[in-house]
């Protein structure tokens, strides 16, 4: 919300925001802030409403003739209907839709640089991120290695009151999120993966998950075809550089992939060959405001950040003059 907003801001134009029926008080905060800030009022607009009410709002965005531009971040489903809504006027659209990110360890990778990049990748905010690790690939003569690392790290983690101390791990965002961490890990287990650690809810108040390790992810798995939003570890092995780019690009989002080598060549035979729109290679942190942000594929398009950001919200004019003295 914050980087769409701040870029439409910069480049001239009014904002009204609709922020998810799960988390509006971050917006409501924001235009607070704003108008302390001094934006003149109806400058930066924010309208919630529950769930029953989103499609009506969304509808009146997509079709209202004096909103120039919709920039939407969600899942697939949902972007593909303001997609056709948006369509009967040609109106302007920024899609940041689902991601379903591979981590890829390659032979050379260093294990202590996996796992820091690994714990990042995955474990920001819980898994609820868009960009998180959902499918780890990792080649055959280093998969022991990395699941006993793997089981290391998850036993090492508290979760609990993010206001407590230690604690690294807080709360799914609600059942629903529960019910689908629960789903993958079912299904996984039911075609061949093997939990490791964890597997369960955790009893008690709250929406909270047990960081898991699961080996013998196949594509047959539900977690193959969207991605889990949630604290758990899905591993297979891989024996050629090719199988892994094939595994990789075996979806049909492209947001985001991590790949972990020392070998500058296989880095950039990989990197061109990855049907994503982000790449973080050794590393598990690839946010930046000065970087460009999107996907391909069904992911989305347009970008978010840097100066590409910008380009959503201006519009692009050639003025050719003559005859002037």
């Amino acid at each position: 919300m914050v980087r769409k907003s701040a870029a439409a801001l910069a480049a001239g134009c009014s904002v009204v925001v609709k922020p998810s029926e799960e988390t509006p008080l971050s917006a409501l905060a924001l235009a607070e802030l704003g108008d302390q800030a001094g934006i003149p009022r109806g400058v930066f607009n924010v309208v919630t409403s529950d769930r029953v009410g989103t499609p009506v709002v969304g509808e009146e965005m997509c079709t209202n003739p004096t909103i120039q531009a919709v920039s939407f971040t969600g899942s697939c489903a949902v972007g593909k209907c303001l997609y056709e809504k948006c369509s009967g006027s040609v109106k302007r659209l920024t899609l940041e839709l689902g991601g379903n990110a591979p981590f890829i360890v390659f032979p050379s990778a260093d294990i202590d640089l996996t796992m820091r990049a690994l714990n990042a990748a995955k474990f920001h905010n819980n898994g609820q991120t868009c960009i998180g690790a959902n499918r780890v690939l990792v080649h055959s003569s280093r998969l022991q290695e990395v699941l006993e690392r793997c089981e290391r790290l998850l036993e090492g983690k508290k979760v609990g009151n993010g206001m407590e101390d230690g604690v690294e791990l807080g709360p799914l965002i609600n059942q629903s999120g529960v019910d689908k961490v629960t789903r993958h890990v079912t299904d996984a287990v039911s075609k061949g993966g093997k939990v490791l650690i964890g597997g369960k809810r955790i009893p008690g108040r709250g929406y909270f998950y047990e960081p898991t390790l699961i080996t013998g992810l196949s594509q047959e798995m539900e977690v193959w075809r969207e991605e889990t939003f949630g604290p758990v570890i899905f591993v297979r092995s891989f024996e050629t550089e090719e199988e892994a780019i094939q595994l990789a690009n075996n979806v049909k989002e492209g947001l985001a992939a991590y790949i972990i080598s020392s070998e500058y060549q296989q880095i950039f035979r990989v990197t061109s060959q990855l049907q994503f729109g982000i790449i973080g290679v050794n590393e598990g942190a690839i946010r930046s405001v000065v970087a460009p942000f999107g996907g391909v594929k069904e992911s989305g398009f347009g970008r978010e950040g840097g100066l590409q950001g910008l380009d959503e919200y201006l519009q692009y004019k050639f003025v050719c003059t003559g005859g002037l003295n």
